[in-house]
């Protein structure tokens, strides 16, 4: 397979918008740095926006920079721009409850001001701020000819901006669905404003998106669904860039055939969503993308690799925090909730799994369960084993059944537009959350006899909302159903004795801050994560080759941030061949990687 050549094809006739999307640590942020500094190369001038909560933009070009327009003094005509998320949902949540402070009750403000804590207030705040940007509304942006986003606006966010413009007055009514609805509150002024962004971005002219992923085949997936999202909505010009693409190597390094052979069989494998879109592949670089120099040479195919001694520089006592020492804690209780949390890409479906095999091999009854649309509990197993039962939940199906049973309840007695109003709103994504909710807090139950193990739980988020008190909570449990629990469900994720969070994440910048991030969300809604499992490490591996040796020993800093800041963690290798299948997952979860748990059948 050919790789980039130094003029990759997503910069080609580049258009004045270019949004780089992509999960946690498949390097968006360099790819856009990277690109920023090609487009000023070319004597154009750039704008380089980030909106990405775990942003690193001012630390790889080595300089401050924060939320005013800042020149970048090494690369000229390159500026750049970064918008806190915290520091705008706190401005949005402000301008909204401002000017009802001292109007209403304390406790119905805290309600308010709990609505709006969540990841979609975030969002819509985040996109609030580079409005502008997309709408020409800004003087001081009309010199630049290019503007680069580091983190597209989801689908879930411009969803949300479709949502009916009759809302606030449907709410007031009683009529409508209050799962996602806060942060909209802010926006009925702004609408106009809002539908020319949109408009932009739905605009070839203007507007490229550029999908970022690693050559996996989860990464992919996921990739692939953004795709399809932003597409139906009718953001249609994308390009997919793979980045850090593993060059054929040529050192004697099981682990380093092995990691090439399954990029190539994933690359060989695209998502048939992909297989029309141009794509560019980007090698893997010996070393993290800091600094100019590494940026200019990231969008060009690698150099030969300098000699490296991995002995000294990878040397890690990693192998005494396996993933069965974590298991061996939580068996001796018999039975209990165990959830397995973390962003897209990181694997918890595989660590999920092997926990799941391995508490059934110990003789144990085990339901493993996902609440991950993406998920393919089944694809990870291949095969039986006695002990061990599994289900999904279905996101689409649950929502569908939570939205009719709203639309034959609260909808029964509205007049025809009523009804297309409030089955419009339902369509808001936050919606599902709850619906996932409903169905996750049946299989909760289970726990109290058996272990049941669940892949990728409901966000921190959704539990703020289930769990927030007085009329909004009252709102959430009438529109649920007399008859399901709500507080119990909650009080039982609260108690460490009965559920064990496992926070699944790489020894990656990225996804160790998005980890980070999710606990604060998680510790909010009153539940303390239990342990924290690094994956796919390849410090832990001990590759031989120069290349990946050099990446192993990047590794050891984010390792350890995790490691002396948390009382219990687990690191599990990357290994030759991909856990899939009852046999790789006992392996996975055995005390030394690669001899086996004994098994009880």
């Amino acid at each position: 397979m050919l790789l980039t050549v130094p003029s990759p094809k997503f910069l080609n006739a580049a258009p004045r918008f270019l949004f780089f999307t992509g999960k946690g640590g498949v390097g968006k942020t360099s790819i856009a740095c990277a690109s920023a500094i090609t487009l000023a190369g070319a004597g154009k001038k750039v704008l380089l926006v980030s909106t990405d909560p775990a942003s690193n933009v001012g630390q790889v070009f080595g300089l401050s920079i924060g939320n005013t327009i800042t020149d970048v003094p090494a690369v000229a005509g390159l500026s750049a721009l970064e918008i806190d998320p915290e520091q705008a949902a706190a401005a949005y949540r402000e301008r909204i409850i401002g000017p009802v402070r001292g109007l209403l009750p304390e406790a119905e403000l805290a309600t308010i001001t709990e609505q709006l804590s969540g990841s979609c207030t975030t969002e819509i705040a985040s996109f609030n701020e580079f409005t502008t940007l997309l709408t020409d509304d800004d003087a001081a942006l009309a010199g630049f000819d290019h503007v680069l986003f580091d983190t597209a606006p989801t689908g879930h966010t411009i969803r949300l901006l479709q949502l009916p413009g009759s809302w606030t007055e449907f709410l007031d009514d009683g009529k409508g669905d209050p799962s996602c609805l806060g942060p909209l509150s802010g926006l009925e002024k702004q609408r106009t404003m809002y539908a020319g962004a949109v408009a932009a971005l739905a605009d070839p002219a203007r507007t490229r998106l550029v999908l970022v992923a690693r050559a996996q085949r989860s990464s992919l997936a996921e990739i692939a669904r953004t795709h399809t999202e932003l597409a139906a909505i009718g953001l249609t010009t994308q390009h997919v860039v793979i980045n850090g693409v593993l060059p054929r190597p040529d050192a004697c390094d099981p682990v380093a055939h092995a990691i090439y052979d399954r990029e190539q069989h994933a690359i060989a494998h695209l998502p048939r969503e992909l297989q029309a879109l141009p794509v560019d592949y980007i090698e893997l670089k010996p070393t993290n993308i800091v600094g100019l120099g590494a940026l200019t040479s990231l969008l060009r195919p690698t150099s030969a690799d300098r000699p490296f001694d991995a002995a000294t520089e990878v040397a890690a006592d990693l192998d005494a925090a396996p993933l069965s020492a974590l298991i061996d804690e939580l068996e001796p209780q018999g039975h209990g909730l165990i959830m397995c949390m973390g962003k897209g890409g990181v694997g918890k479906t595989t660590i999920a799994a092997a926990i799941a095999v391995a508490l059934a091999g110990r003789g144990h009854q085990v339901h493993l369960t996902t609440t991950d649309p993406a998920a393919h509990l089944t694809d990870t197993l291949t095969g039986h084993l006695d002990n061990l039962t599994v289900s999904r939940i279905d996101p689409a199906e649950a929502t569908e059944q939570y939205r009719q049973r709203v639309l034959d309840t609260k909808g029964a007695h509205l007049d025809e537009q009523g009804r297309s109003t409030l089955a419009e709103d339902l369509r808001s994504p936050c919606t599902e959350e709850v619906a996932v909710f409903q169905a996750f807090s049946r299989v909760i139950n289970q726990s109290r006899r058996t272990f049941v193990v669940v892949d990728t739980a409901p966000t921190g988020h959704t539990l703020l909302l289930l769990d927030a008190t007085d009329s909004y909570h009252r709102e959430i449990a009438r529109q649920m159903g007399e008859q399901t629990s709500f507080t119990t469900p909650m009080m039982r994720l609260q108690n460490p004795d009965e559920t064990k969070v496992l926070l699944v994440t790489l020894a990656e910048t990225t996804p160790r801050l998005e980890a980070e991030g999710l606990q604060q969300d998680l510790q909010r809604a009153g539940i303390t994560p239990w342990a924290w499992v690094i994956n796919n490490s390849l410090a832990a591996a001990h590759p031989t080759s120069p290349l990946l040796a050099r990446r192993a020993a990047a590794e050891l800093d984010e390792i350890a941030a995790i490691t002396t800041t948390h009382d219990r963690v687990a690191v599990v290798p990357m290994l030759p061949a991909e856990p899939v299948g009852i046999t790789a997952l006992e392996n996975l979860a055995a005390s030394t990687p690669g001899v086996p748990t004994p098994i009880h059948h």
